[in-house]
């Protein structure tokens, strides 16, 4: 493996998160989506577990869970996977190195633990709001008094703020075939699904 391709890699740091798995996809220029998992994340690159490994020196689009939308080149083949190279700068370089920081300074790298237990919702159809007023159909995957796992056709940066019916929530994760949200406004507290 190159050192070009490892650029990211060495001892976890305040910058650099390397005991945390984020799950997330990434888009190839054919448009097509695929699933994977990040490890060895810094502000420079990361390592992308996968099937479908992308070849080298391809640019790619990239949705990481806990930090949302980042260009990329691939790099070399790795185990299980392939490098990738982050194609930022600024303040976008900015922005996730903060986000890198702060996901070290969680025990473990863990994940933020769901506070209520996910149910299936006796009606899955709904729609989300973006904040500029753009409405899109969605299918609600699971729902809990906190939050909601959303089958989407588009895909807003974690921490977007939005409306799932009559819900205001915001993006905390990404999913295989859409996003989890956080409702602002607990389900219990509202005393209400989607319905004003």
């Amino acid at each position: 493996m190159t050192a070009a391709a490892r650029t990211h890699e060495g001892p976890a740091t305040p910058n650099s998160v390397d005991s945390t798995r984020l799950p997330g996809r990434f888009m190839m220029p054919d448009m097509s989506e695929h699933p994977c998992e990040v490890i060895h994340l810094t502000v420079t690159g990361a390592t992308f577990l996968t099937q479908s490994v992308a070849p080298a020196g391809t640019s790619i689009v990239a949705y990481i869970e806990e930090l949302g939308r980042v260009e990329a080149i691939s790099g070399d083949a790795a185990e299980g996977g392939f490098e990738a190279i982050f194609d930022i700068s600024g303040s976008r370089r900015d922005k996730l190195e903060t986000r890198i920081k702060w996901l070290s300074q969680r025990p473990n790298g863990a994940a933020p633990q769901r506070r209520h237990p996910r149910l299936e919702p006796r009606d899955s159809k709904s729609q989300i709001t973006l904040p500029d007023g753009r409405v899109y159909y969605c299918e609600i995957l699971d729902i809990s008094l906190s939050g909601a796992g959303l089958k989407v056709d588009v895909v807003p940066i974690i921490g977007t703020y939005i409306m799932v019916g009559k819900m205001r929530a915001h993006v905390v994760r990404y999913l295989d075939n859409g996003i989890g949200v956080e409702f602002v406004k607990s389900l219990e507290s509202s005393g209400s699904l989607f319905d004003s």
